[in-house]
C-alpha cells in the first residue's frame, strides 16, 4: 500500500499480463460500509493494471434520534457529493460512477423527497414485528419462498414495524441506501437485484418480486422499483449534480453488486469456486460459497443460511457471522472508560502472547452481542451464564473475540460445504478481517485448510470491475472468472497454512 500526495491512499497496482483487457480508463467507487464511507477512483488500462485511490474517506455509524437509531443519509450524500468533485478533479475522465453499501436498509420516499433518515438495522422496533409477520408466513414458508437466513432486521420486518409509524402510507417509492443514493444523483428509480434479494420480498426460484407477498402483508406493490442488474445504465447524473462536483460533462451511474458483499465475492480471487470458501469480513463476517442455484433444504434453513443474489446470477450461499463488530464495539467500550484511544495493532499484538488455551471460545453468534453498548459485559456475562472463567484483561479478552470468531468462521465454512455437497480446499477472506494475522491464522488452524487473505479492498475492486465490464473495457472473456483473474494477478492474497 503506498500514499500519494494529499494523503490518498492507492492499493494494487501492478501491471498483469495476458491481455485480460483490451481498453481502459477510470470510475469511481462510492463505498459505504457501516463505520466508513470511501470515494474510490478506480483505475483499469489495456495491460491489466487494476488500482485503486482512495480520494475521500468520511465517518458512518448510528445516529440515535427520538424516533429510534437512524442512518445519516443526508451526511452521507453530502460527502459521497465531495468525494466526486474531487474524484473528478484527480481524474476528469471519469467514465461512470458505482454505488454499494450494507443491505436491509432502505429510505421511504414521496416524489424526490425523502420522508425522514432511514432506520438503523439495528433498531429495537423489530422484535414485535417479527411476531407480526412470522403470525401470518411461518418461517418455514418464508424460507422456502425467499431462502433467507433468519434475522430479524431483514427488509420485510423493518417495513412491518415501519406500519406502526404512519409514514409508510404516505410513501410512493422505498428504495435501499445504493438505489437511494442513485436516485439523488440521477432521479432514477431502481432496485439492483443483489441487494434487492436480502429483502425477503424477492423469489428465490426466479429472482423477481413475490408480488403475492406483498399483498399478503399489506405492503403496496408500487412502493418497489424495477429490477435492474449488474451492470445495468442507471442514468446520468443530475444537470445540478454535475454542476456541484464540477464535472465537465454528465456521467453516468452505473449497477453494480450494491450488496457490499455481492460486490466483495466478484474480488474474491478463487481460481475454483467449487472448492473454495470465502469469509468476507468486516463488521460482520459472511461465510459462504459461490453457486450456481439455491439449496432452501430443511436442513440449510435449521443451519440459517442464506441464498443471496450474485452478480452474474450466482448464489452467494453463505450464514452471517456477528464479525469484527465484536472486537470494535468492545475497543469503543473500553475508550469510554478509559477516556484514551487504543492502538488495535498494539492490543492484538498483547493478544497474540494469550495462549490460546487460556481463554474459553464463547458463541460469537448469541443475539445478545447484536445491540451497540457494553459488549465486553455482556460477553463477561455469557461467560458467567455458562459456568466458564472471563478473560481478566483487555488481552485476554482480545484474545477470546479472535478465537470465538475463527472458531464461528470455520464451523461455518464446514456447515456451508456439508449443506452444498463440496469438498473444500482453501478459504478466501477478503475485506478488513484480511489484515488480521491473528484471526487469519486461527482461521486456517480450526478449519484445518489454508487461508489466502486478501485483497483488503475487496469490496471496491468489486465495485470497479462491474463498472469496467460495463464500459466494454474486458474483451474476449467478460466472464466473472476472467475478472478475478486479473484480481489475482494484481493483489497476491497472504496464505496461512494450518497449524498442527
Amino acid at each position: 500500500m503506498t500514499t500519494n500526495a494529499g494523503g490518498a491512499v492507492a492499493t494494487g497496482g501492478a501491471v498483469a499480463t495476458g491481455g485480460a483487457v483490451a481498453t481502459g480508463g477510470a470510475v469511481a467507487a462510492i463505498d459505504l460500509g457501516a463505520t466508513s464511507g470511501r470515494v474510490m477512483i478506480g483505475r483499469v488500462d489495456p495491460r491489466g493494471t487494476l488500482q485503486l485511490e482512495q480520494v475521500a474517506r468520511f465517518p458512518n455509524g448510528p445516529v440515535r434520534l427520538a424516533s429510534g437509531l437512524h442512518w445519516d443519509l443526508t451526511g452521507l450524500y453530502a460527502h459521497a457529493l465531495r468525494g466526486l468533485a474531487e474524484a473528478v478533479r484527480v481524474e476528469p475522465g471519469i467514465a461512470s460512477i458505482g454505488i454499494d453499501s450494507w443491505a436491509v436498509d432502505y429510505a421511504l420516499f414521496r416524489g424526490d423527497r425523502m420522508l425522514g433518515e432511514p432506520f438503523h438495522y439495528r433498531d429495537e422496533r423489530n422484535e414485535s414485528a417479527v411476531e407480526r409477520v412470522h403470525a401470518k408466513h411461518p418461517f418455514v414458508e418464508l424460507y422456502r419462498r425467499n431462502g433467507l437466513q433468519f434475522l430479524p432486521f431483514n427488509t420485510v420486518y423493518q417495513l412491518e414495524a415501519e406500519k406502526s409509524g404512519g409514514i409508510l402510507g404516505l410513501a410512493d417509492r422505498a428504495l435501499l441506501v445504493p438505489d437511494a443514493l442513485a436516485f439523488l444523483l440521477t432521479g432514477a428509480r431502481v432496485a439492483e437485484r443483489t441487494n434487492a434479494s436480502t429483502t425477503g420480498l424477492v423469489r428465490v426460484a426466479d429472482g423477481t418480486w413475490d408480488t403475492e407477498l406483498m399483498d399478503a402483508l399489506g405492503f403496496d406493490r408500487s412502493l418497489f422499483p424495477d429490477l435492474v442488474e449488474p451492470g445495468a445504465r442507471i442514468g446520468g447524473i443530475r444537470a445540478s449534480v454535475q454542476s456541484e462536483i464540477g464535472a465537465a460533462r454528465p456521467i453516468d451511474v452505473v449497477a453494480v453488486g450494491s450488496h457490499d458483499t455481492a460486490s466483495a465475492v466478484v474480488a474474491v480471487p478463487m481460481t475454483d469456486p467449487d472448492t473454495s470458501a470465502y469469509i468476507s469480513c468486516g463488521t460482520w463476517g459472511l461465510v459462504g460459497l459461490e453457486l450456481r442455484g439455491p439449496v432452501t433444504t430443511d436442513a440449510a434453513r435449521a443451519a440459517n443460511f442464506t441464498n443471496e443474489g450474485g452478480v452474474d446470477g450466482r448464489v452467494r450461499f453463505l450464514h452471517n457471522v456477528m464479525g469484527l463488530w465484536l472486537l470494535s464495539e468492545s475497543v469503543r467500550q473500553w475508550e469510554r472508560e478509559t477516556g484514551q484511544s487504543l492502538d488495535l495493532p498494539t492490543l492484538l499484538a498483547d493478544a497474540t502472547e494469550v495462549p490460546a488455551d487460556s481463554v474459553a471460545v464463547f458463541d460469537a453468534n448469541d443475539p445478545r452481542f447484536l445491540a451497540p453498548g457494553d459488549l465486553p459485559a455482556r460477553i463477561a456475562a455469557w461467560y458467567r451464564e455458562h459456568d466458564l472463567p472471563v478473560p481478566p484483561n483487555r488481552a485476554a479478552f482480545t484474545r477470546a473475540i479472535v478465537e470465538s470468531l475463527a472458531e464461528a468462521f470455520a464451523g461455518a465454512v464446514r456447515t456451508a460445504a456439508t449443506l452444498a455437497g463440496r469438498t473444500l480446499q482453501t478459504i478466501h477472506v477478503v475485506g478488513g478481517g484480511s489484515l488480521n494475522q491473528l484471526l487469519c491464522q486461527r482461521t486456517a488452524d480450526r478449519a484445518g485448510m489454508p487461508v489466502l487473505a486478501g485483497p483488503v479492498e475487496a469490496t471496491a475492486l468489486g465495485n470497479v470491475l462491474v463498472q469496467a465490464r460495463a464500459q466494454g473495457w474486458f474483451a474476449g472473456d467478460p466472464s466473472l472468472e476472467a475478472m478475478r483473474d486479473l484480481v489475482a494477478r494484481t493483489h497476491a492474497p497472504r496464505r496461512y497454512e494450518p497449524r498442527t
